[in-house]
């Protein structure tokens, strides 16, 4: 049982450094809501279309994992800026 969970744990921490370094060299996936093509058809008529109100247009959006990422460095050089 116990190497069960170890193998467990291991394969956790191998996806999670993983996907924390794809979202370092890829910032960006495509949006959920256009499927990443920045364009929201009308059901009704297939050739009127408006933007992406979610990804502005562009079909990207920046990941979760670089969101965080961004956070936690904010936060690690907010804490050791000296004040004078």
């Amino acid at each position: 049982m116990g190497s069960l969970i170890l193998l467990a744990s291991l394969a956790t921490a191998g996806y999670a450094t993983y996907y924390l370094g794809a979202c370092a060299i890829f910032p960006f996936g495509s949006c959920r809501r256009c499927d990443g093509t920045g364009k929201l058809r009308n059901p009704l008529s297939r050739r009127m279309f408006r933007l992406c109100p979610r990804c502005t247009g562009t079909g990207r959006r920046v990941r979760v994992g670089r969101r965080i990422y961004e956070h936690f460095r904010r936060e690690h050089r907010n804490g050791t800026r000296g004040t004078r």
